[in-house]
C-alpha cells in the first residue's frame, strides 16, 4: 500500500506536532495543579512557583522525568507547610511516583485522590497534625513506602492489600481496633497507639478501648473478682511499705539529682555529643562534637532557607547525615555533610558567638546579600538556638587556596600556573571589595585568609566566612591567624575595611611566594611575610621572592613585579597608606588588559609570514 505524497507530509509535520502539543498539555496540567495546591495551602518558607517560570528546572522541591513532560516528585520536607490538602490539587498528578511532605504542621484528612495516584510509590507524611487518612478503593498498587507516622491519625486501620509494599509506618498515632492479617508483616509499624491491638502487638482482650470523646469522662476502672481483691488485700501491707519507702527515698535524692545534672550540663555546655552517623577526626584519636549536638527537640525544623535556595531538606536529614570534618578555626568547625539524596553541604558549627537571636538574623540577611556575588561562598540557610548555630553552605569540592599553594609538591602535581593565580587574586579582590560596598560601605571581613579562598572546577575564587567577626567574641577572633593581622588590629583589636586591604596584601604575596605568612628566620625568630618581602626586595634579590613554579614563566616577569607591587601596597603600615578594595581591583585588572594586550600582539608578530 502506498502513501499519498500529501498523507505522509502531514503525518512528517502534524505528528511531532501532535506529540509536542500533547506534552505542552500535560505540564501544563501538573502546573496548573501545583499552582492550586501552593495556593490553598500555606507555607512558612517562600516557594519560588509561579506561573512565568519552567517547572522542571526551577521550581524548589520539583522533579521531572528525563524528557521534562510530567512531573514525578514532590518533595518540601520542612518548608513550613500548614491547613489541609484540598483535593484535585497533588492528586490530579498522574505520574507522580514521590511525595515528601514530612515535618510540617499539616492538618485534616489526607484526600483519597493522593494515595490512588497509579504511579505513586514514596509516600511520606512523618512528623504534620494529619487526623485521618482517606484511603480509596484502589489504592494505588505500586506504593513501596507508606510513611504516616507521628501525626493525629484516629480510627481504624485499613486493610491495605499491596504486594509490592516494603515499609510501613503508622507508629505514635490514635489508632485503634485490631491490625488488619494483611499487615502483620510490619511488626514495628504500629508502636505508639496505645488502643491497637492485634498482632504484632497485645491481644485484642487485653487493651481497653479507646476513652469517650468527652473531655470530663475517664475510663472506668476494670472490675476485680471477689477473690482477687481479697488477695490483693493481703499483700497490701507490704506493698504499701515499699512504695513508702521508694518515694521517700525519690523524694530525697530527685532534687539532688537535678541538681548534678545541671551542674553537668553547664560544665560540658557546647560540647555536644557525638555525630548520630560515622564523622571523620581531625587527629588520630580525636573525635569531633556533633554539629547538632544543642539542637532542641522542640527546634527540630526551624531551619530557614533563604528565597531561591535549591537545597530540600529538613534540620532532621542534616542531623542525620555522614559528616567529615573540613577544618578547625576562630569561628568554630567546619564539616562536609552527605545527605541522603546525595546532595552534599558544608556546615558551619559557630561557637563563641557574642549575639542575640535577633542580631543574629539580621547579620544572617546582610551575610546572604553578599553572598549573591559570584566571588562570595553564598549562605543558603542558618539554624538558631540558644545552644547551637549552624551556617550552611554550599560545598566546593575543589577546596581551598591554602591547600592548592601548600599542599603536597610531588611529581604528579599540576603546578598553579600564573594565569590561574591572577584569576584567582582578580576574582578575591572583587569578592571583598563587595563585600565592602554592602550596608552601605560599612562591612567588614576581618578574616580574610588563604584558607578562606574556596575554589570551584574552573579555579574560580569564591570569599568564606563573610560577616561572622561582628557575632564573635572578640579574644577568640583575634587570637588566630596573626600573619594576616594589620599592624593596629593586633594593637588595638579593632578590625576596618583597610585592615581587610592589609589581609588581602598578605594573601597576595603568600600567592607569589608560596610562603606561608609567618616566616622562620635563621635566628629562631619569626619575620611576617610582608617584612621578609621587602628585606628580599631592598637586597634585590626579586627573582628569589616567587615560588620557583613561577620561573617558568618568564614571559610574564614583568606582571609579576607588578603584582609584588600591589602586595606592598596593600600591607603599608600606615593604614592611610594603603588603597581601597576597589582600587585595588582596578589596579589588577589593569594588568591583566595589558597582559592581555601583550600576548595578543606577541601572537601577531609571531604569525607574521617571512617574506
Amino acid at each position: 500500500m502506498k502513501f499519498h505524497p500529501l498523507i505522509s507530509f502531514l503525518l512528517l509535520v502534524l505528528l511531532p506536532l501532535y506529540k509536542f502539543v500533547h506534552v505542552v498539555a500535560d505540564l501544563n496540567s501538573d502546573k496548573q495543579a501545583l499552582l492550586g495546591f501552593a495556593a490553598a495551602v500555606p507555607h512558612v518558607r517562600k516557594l519560588n512557583w509561579n506561573a512565568t517560570t519552567p517547572v522542571c528546572t526551577s521550581w524548589v522541591g520539583i522533579t521531572c522525568n528525563a524528557d521534562g513532560t510530567s512531573v514525578i516528585a514532590i518533595r518540601l520536607p520542612g518548608v513550613g507547610l500548614y491547613g489541609t490538602i484540598p483535593a484535585n490539587t497533588i492528586g490530579k498528578l498522574d505520574a507522580l511516583r514521590v511525595l515528601s511532605l514530612r515535618s510540617n504542621d499539616i492538618n485534616g484528612s489526607l484526600p483519597s485522590d493522593i494515595p490512588s495516584l497509579p504511579s505513586l510509590q514514596f509516600l511520606f507524611l512523618q512528623h504534620n497534625n494529619l487526623s485521618s487518612v482517606l484511603f480509596p478503593t484502589a489504592v494505588s498498587l505500586s506504593l513501596k513506602v507508606v510513611d504516616f507516622s507521628y501525626n493525629s491519625i484516629s480510627g481504624t486501620v485499613p486493610n491495605l492489600n499491596l504486594p509490592r509494599l516494603k515499609v510501613l509506618n503508622f507508629s505514635y498515632n490514635n489508632l485503634s481496633g485490631s491490625i488488619p492479617s494483611s499487615l502483620k508483616r510490619f511488626p514495628s509499624a504500629f508502636i505508639g497507639n496505645p488502643f491497637l491491638c492485634g498482632s504484632p502487638l497485645e491481644p485484642c482482650s487485653t487493651v481497653s478501648s479507646p476513652p469517650s470523646p468527652s473531655p470530663s469522662s475517664f475510663p472506668s476502672p476494670p472490675i476485680a473478682s471477689q477473690s482477687q481483691h481479697a488477695t490483693s488485700k493481703n499483700k497490701l501491707g507490704t506493698g504499701t511499705i515499699v512504695a513508702i519507702i521508694v518515694g521517700g527515698l525519690a523524694f530525697v535524692f530527685l532534687p539532688l539529682s537535678i541538681i548534678f545534672i545541671c551542674c553537668l550540663k553547664k560544665k560540658d555546655s557546647g560540647s555536644g555529643g557525638m555525630l548520630k552517623s560515622k564523622i571523620s577526626g581531625v587527629g588520630k584519636n580525636e573525635k569531633p562534637n556533633d554539629f547538632g549536638s544543642g539542637v532542641q527537640e522542640a527546634e527540630k525544623n526551624k531551619l530557614f532557607f533563604f528565597e531561591g535556595c535549591s537545597y530540600n531538606f529538613d534540620l532532621e536529614d542534616l542531623l542525620k547525615a555522614s559528616a567529615e570534618v573540613l577544618g578547625k578555626g576562630g569561628y568554630g568547625t567546619t564539616y562536609k555533610a552527605a545527605l541522603e539524596e546525595g546532595t552534599q553541604v558544608v556546615v558551619k558549627r559557630l561557637k563563641e558567638v557574642a549575639v542575640g537571636k535577633k542580631e543574629f538574623e539580621q547579620q544572617m540577611e546582610l551575610v546572604e546579600r553578599a553572598g549573591r556575588h559570584p566571588n562570595v561562598v553564598p549562605l543558603r540557610a542558618y539554624y538558631y538556638s540558644k545552644d547551637e548555630k549552624l551556617l550552611v553552605y554550599n560545598y566546593m569540592p575543589a577546596g581551598s587556596l591554602f591547600a592548592l599553594l601548600h599542599g603536597n609538591r610531588n611529581s604528579g602535581r599540576t603546578p598553579l600556573d600564573w594565569e590561574s593565580r591572577m584569576k584567582i587574586a582578580l576574582g578575591t579582590a572583587r569578592g571583598i571589595a563587595n563585600i565592602h560596598t554592602e550596608v552601605g560601605g560599612k562591612c567588614t571581613h576581618g578574616n580574610i585568609k588563604s584558607s578562606n579562598v574556596l575554589l570551584t572546577d574552573e579555579l574560580e575564587p569564591c570569599v568564606s566566612d563573610v560577616g561572622l567577626a561582628p557575632l564573635m567574641s572578640a579574644p577568640v577572633t583575634m587570637s588566630r591567624t596573626v600573619g594576616y593581622r594589620a599592624p593596629e588590629v593586633i594593637e588595638t583589636r579593632k578590625i576596618t575595611q583597610k585592615s581587610d586591604v592589609y589581609s588581602f596584601g598578605v594573601l597576595l604575596l603568600e600567592m607569589l611566594t608560596a610562603k606561608a605568612p609567618l616566616q622562620q628566620s635563621g635566628h629562631d625568630d619569626v619575620v611576617d611575610l610582608p617584612r621578609w618581602v621587602r628585606s628580599v626586595v631592598r637586597e634585590e634579590w626579586t627573582a628569589e621572592v616567587f615560588d620557583v613554579e613561577l620561573l617558568r614563566y618568564q614571559t610574564f616577569q614583568e606582571e609579576m613585579v607588578q603584582m609584588l607591587q600591589i602586595g606592598l601596597t596593600c600591607v603599608a603600615k600606615a593604614p592611610d597608606m594603603r588603597p581601597t578594595m576597589d582600587e585595588t581591583v582596578r589596579m589588577i585588572e589593569d594588568i591583566r588588559q595589558s597582559e592581555s594586550k601583550n600576548r595578543t600582539s606577541s601572537e601577531a608578530e609571531s604569525n607574521i609570514q617571512t617574506p
